[in-house]
């Protein structure tokens, strides 16, 4: 067969692009099961029970509270509370994300799952996987974001047809109360400097997990494999 016939690469362009639409898809599920990751915030302290972006951790010099389109100023609180609770969500998955990248690819060849036949570039990785293991995660995840929304949303059931997505008013975004190691600190303000180091490597995270997708994406090759050519 003429492998640079229209109709092959047609069909194996399609192919690709299903298996990163799938990766992509469980990537962002298996994130938001990151909210279990140690929660940095309390609410015994009285700096987390007033809401609004001038009191918002987060903000360092230079930069300050950045936010050149102006969301906060248009948000209320209950939307600016939804905003921090993606925010932090996202960076705890982009810091698994990042940390998986790398471990992954490290370990390819040699790891005792599925007899270390998985290999190449981490975007890949899931594509290799045995069928049946993706139920499995999709039912974790699952179970990991039914309890986030017990603890953290207002039922929707007892919530307003136009605010979807309500957070309970004593919930601090982020915070589900895991904290199996004690590091959440009684202090107010050494908590909200924890929660701006938390804010912080989540989005530096965000924006590498960015890049290595992208950059794995463009020519096939391993985060790793860039740092060794």
């Amino acid at each position: 067969q003429d492998l640079h016939h229209p109709n092959l690469i047609i069909f194996h362009s399609q192919l690709h692009l299903n298996k990163m639409m799938k990766l992509t898809l469980t990537t962002l599920l298996v994130g938001s099961a990151t909210a279990f990751a140690p929660a940095s915030t309390a609410r015994t302290s009285t700096a987390m029970n007033a809401f609004s972006a001038d009191d918002l951790p987060g903000a360092l010099a230079p930069m300050g509270f950045f936010d050149p389109l102006g969301f906060a100023a248009k948000a209320d609180e209950k939307t600016l509370k939804r905003y921090r609770e993606a925010e932090v969500t996202h960076g705890r998955v982009a810091m698994l994300a990042a940390v998986g990248f790398l471990v992954g690819e490290a370990v390819e060849g040699s790891s005792f799952l599925f007899d270390a036949q998985i290999s190449g570039p981490a975007i890949t990785h899931f594509t290799q996987v045995p069928d049946g293991w993706d139920a499995l995660i999709i039912t974790f995840i699952g179970a990991a974001e039914a309890q986030r929304a017990q603890i953290g949303w207002v039922d929707p059931a007892d919530a307003s047809y136009d605010q979807p997505g309500l957070l309970r008013e004593d919930y601090y975004p982020g915070d589900i109360g895991f904290d199996p190691l004690g590091l959440k600190p009684d202090d107010p303000e050494e908590l909200n400097l924890m929660i701006t180091k938390e804010l912080q490597n989540g989005r530096l995270a965000m924006l590498a997990a960015a890049g290595f997708l992208a950059q794995e994406a463009v020519d096939g090759k391993g985060i790793l494999e860039h740092f060794s050519s």
